[in-house]
């Protein structure tokens, strides 16, 4: 038989069984949508971590007094560091040999006024004037700090669309002048808007001159140090090696001792952000996989008893000359076709759900999830087919006939 007609045989065996076909794909259904509708987010989420959150360049290692916490033993080991100083920077910056850039921050929390109108609780974070240049900041409008303007501890600021938005509602605000912690500060520059993520707004923010929030703002908390090897990512290793020296020996470290601070890069962040994601990963996989086996479960429970209302059916295509070959391949494709049309519609539904998922949490939808998920779904059918094809390859027509 040609497998055109056998698609024919098959198209017309599923309309006469509408209601028994539509709910036979559920399970394959639920699990299409499932993994189009995760692999969409995560890879959403993926894309926006590395280009918005991690705003480290890749060549760029960050010495702070926490580093990167995975637990609450982590968290109270590194309370107990000293914190990293103005004065440990200067140093690193003097004696560091393989550094080509040397740079700090500092984080405070303050509330800011224009006029009338207040904004509390807003993350005011100090920058060195080079930390354009290690971090990726970017400006819709305006210009970043000035070595000068930092080394004088001018009181200027760049904001955040949120702030832009409370504080200077339908105005530009280059040039304004906003009230943080009581201090003013002329507005220089309007960061690029970079919504939320995780729950934190990137866009309520206020970046000024570290030196300004250190001596001005009188901030106590301790920076965090950022180094750029001078020979770019090859150099990563020496550098990293070369402060890590530096740090230890200003605090008197034991040789056996744990550092006591934590050093950040984009590869660490990276790293831990696909821990992370791979967990999900994992819960998808487990969640469809088990959607699919139930579907493939009903689906060769259906194909058996198809198998049994067209016994007399097969009997006679058998007696017309349709080999076992033939018969066989018709219901394996019966199944495939089954479960493609399900994994069709799973699909759409995970579009779907991707699409209602991407107003709080970046999402995206690739063609190769797609793929994905029709190949997914038509194995599954195949292989629920198989042990009914094959039962209805084995009658023989004598018996297909006389069966009731």
């Amino acid at each position: 038989m040609a497998v055109s007609e056998l698609l024919s045989v098959v198209l017309h065996a599923l309309r006469l069984n509408k209601l028994r076909s539509g709910l036979t794909l559920l399970g394959v259904i639920i699990g299409v949508m499932t993994v189009v509708s995760v692999l969409a987010v995560i890879t959403g989420l993926n894309d926006y971590v590395m280009q918005k959150v991690i705003n480290l360049n890749p060549d760029v290692l960050v010495f702070t007094k926490y580093g990167i916490i995975r637990s609450r033993q982590e968290f109270m080991v590194a309370r107990k560091r000293k914190p990293i100083t103005l004065r440990d920077m200067k140093i690193v910056a003097a004696e560091c040999r393989s550094c080509g850039a040397v740079g700090a921050q500092g984080n405070q929390v303050a509330n800011a006024r224009s006029g009338r109108r207040k904004l509390s609780a807003v993350p005011v974070t100090g920058y060195t004037a080079n930390a354009i240049g290690l971090l990726n900041i970017d400006l819709s409008a305006g210009r970043f700090f000035t070595p000068s303007e930092e080394q004088r501890s001018a009181a200027v600021a760049i904001i955040g669309f949120d702030v832009r938005d409370e504080l200077f509602p339908g105005v530009d605000p280059l040039g304004k002048t906003v009230y943080v912690q009581g201090y003013p500060l002329r507005v220089i520059g309007l960061q690029k808007k970079l919504g939320k993520v995780l729950g934190e707004n990137r866009d309520k923010v206020i970046f000024v001159p570290l030196s300004f929030l250190q001596k001005v703002m009188t901030s106590g908390d301790g920076i965090a140090i950022m180094v750029r090897p001078a020979t770019g990512m090859k150099g990563l290793d020496e550098t990293e090696g070369e402060v890590r020296m530096i740090l230890r020996s200003l605090r008197r470290t034991p040789f056996r001792d744990d550092d006591p601070f934590g050093v950040v890069g984009s590869e660490a962040i990276q790293a831990l952000w696909r821990s992370i994601s791979a967990g999900a990963f994992a819960l998808m996989v487990l969640i469809s996989g088990i959607s699919l086996i139930v579907g493939a479960i009903v689906i060769a429970n259906i194909m058996f008893v198809s198998v049994v209302e067209r016994t007399r059916e097969i009997g006679l295509r058998m007696a017309v000359g349709a080999r076992r070959a033939d018969i066989k391949r018709q219901f394996l494709l019966e199944s495939a076709v089954l479960a493609s049309l399900g994994g069709a519609i799973g699909v759409l539904a995970g579009a779907a759900v991707a699409l209602a998922v991407s107003q709080v949490f970046p999402a995206e939808v690739k063609l190769s999830f797609i793929l994905i998920g029709l190949a997914t779904s038509t194995l599954t059918g195949v292989l629920a087919g198989l042990a009914p094809a094959s039962a209805a390859a084995k009658l023989t027509p004598i018996e297909a006939l006389r069966h009731e």
